[in-house]
């Protein structure tokens, strides 16, 4: 038999919102970031979770290191 979970729909404000189960997180470290992306293939009529972790950006050089670079600093 498949596995199935039921989650409750919250209206908050002008939109909805929902939980996202902890069993479907067993394959992600959950220390770190993700977005939850939610796709729909019309042709299955099925919805598809997937999980993107968010990588962090390397912080911007500030204006002296970046004048140590050209050589002007």
């Amino acid at each position: 038999m498949a596995t199935i979970f039921r989650r409750k729909l919250y209206k908050r404000g002008s939109s909805f919102e929902t939980t996202v189960p902890m069993p479907l997180l067993f394959a992600i470290d959950t220390a770190r970031k993700y977005n939850v992306v939610f796709a729909f293939e019309p042709e299955a009529n099925k919805w598809f979770i997937k999980f993107e972790e968010i990588v962090a950006k390397k912080p911007a050089k500030n204006i002296d290191e970046k004048l140590e670079e050209k050589g002007g600093g």
